[in-house]
């Protein structure tokens, strides 16, 4: 005995009929066909670079973005569209690296952007000891050239090496200094920018990157001897200007306070110089 087709049962939602599953699919082809497209498309259009709301930065505008572009798969990439500005988001995501590294030595707002927000650089701490050790190393040789013992004892040999390691916790104090001037100047000028934890965190991160240039002490002393002066006076103008950009970039203020910034905290490191000679050391 065959059964008449099923009532629905009120909860159901649907008609009074409740129709096979083949006669649903013969009812509307079209909204079957438009649901397979869908989702084949969705099947091939993988978000890249995913993350949580506003954890990137449109390069352009510092508007937060969700993804920095779409994969289609096939080595097919779409950069995504900055909802403020209306421009990609990173356009430097297609850049080679040495293209990256040029824009960020010419202090380009949207290079650091990129490589602040928009990539994931763990080097910080580490290049932060290595240009230590190259200052301290450019204090330590021009004090041995202001010595003229050549005694090859062992006990001077010990002396001067510990020298070296002075000189490394002189270097590394007025950097301290120097960081914690910006941190005073930037709180009382701007409290609102310096709210959690994370945003000092991310200021002390862009600061400590954008002092790469000190890494160009070691070629100076190497290849310019004669001139060290003049070459030192050219690199500390270019970290403080990096330094500035990268405040600039990251609290989104205007020269004139990343400067101010930037004086308050030289001013501190001075103070922690004019220490070290009235207590008699050698800097």
């Amino acid at each position: 005995m065959e059964s008449g087709p099923a009532l629905a049962s009120p909860e159901s939602g649907y008609g009074e009929l409740q129709l096979p599953a083949c006669s649903a699919r013969r009812a509307s082809p079209r909204r079957a066909s438009e649901g397979g497209r869908e989702a084949v498309a969705g099947a091939m259009a993988e978000p890249g670079a995913m993350a949580e709301p506003g954890a990137y930065r449109c390069v352009e505008c510092s508007g937060g973005a969700e993804e920095l572009y779409r994969d289609y798969q096939r080595g097919v990439l779409r950069i995504a569209i900055c909802k403020s500005c209306q421009k990609p988001v990173d356009k430097y995501i297609e850049y080679d690296p040495v293209i990256i590294l040029i824009n960020a030595i010419l202090c380009k707002a949207q290079a650091y952007r990129h490589i602040l927000f928009n990539t994931k650089i763990n080097i910080h701490g580490k290049l932060c000891v290595f240009c230590l050790l190259c200052e301290a190393y450019l204090r330590w040789l021009q004090l041995q050239d202001s010595s003229q013992n050549t005694d090859p004892d062992d006990l001077i040999r010990y002396a001067k090496e510990w020298d070296f390691y002075r000189m490394f916790g002189i270097a590394s104090l007025e950097q301290t200094s120097f960081l914690v001037g910006i941190f005073i100047a930037l709180w009382w000028m701007r409290p609102e920018m310096l709210k959690s934890k994370s945003d000092f965190i991310l200021l002390l991160k862009a600061l400590l990157l954008s002092s790469y240039g000190k890494l160009l002490l070691i070629p100076a002393v190497i290849w310019e001897h004669d001139y060290t002066p003049l070459c030192l006076v050219f690199i500390k103008v270019f970290v403080l200007t990096s330094n500035s950009q990268a405040i600039r970039v990251t609290l989104n203020l205007n020269r004139m306070l990343s400067w101010l910034a930037i004086v308050f905290g030289l001013i501190l490191e001075n103070g922690v110089v004019c220490l070290f000679h009235k207590m008699g050391w050698d800097v």
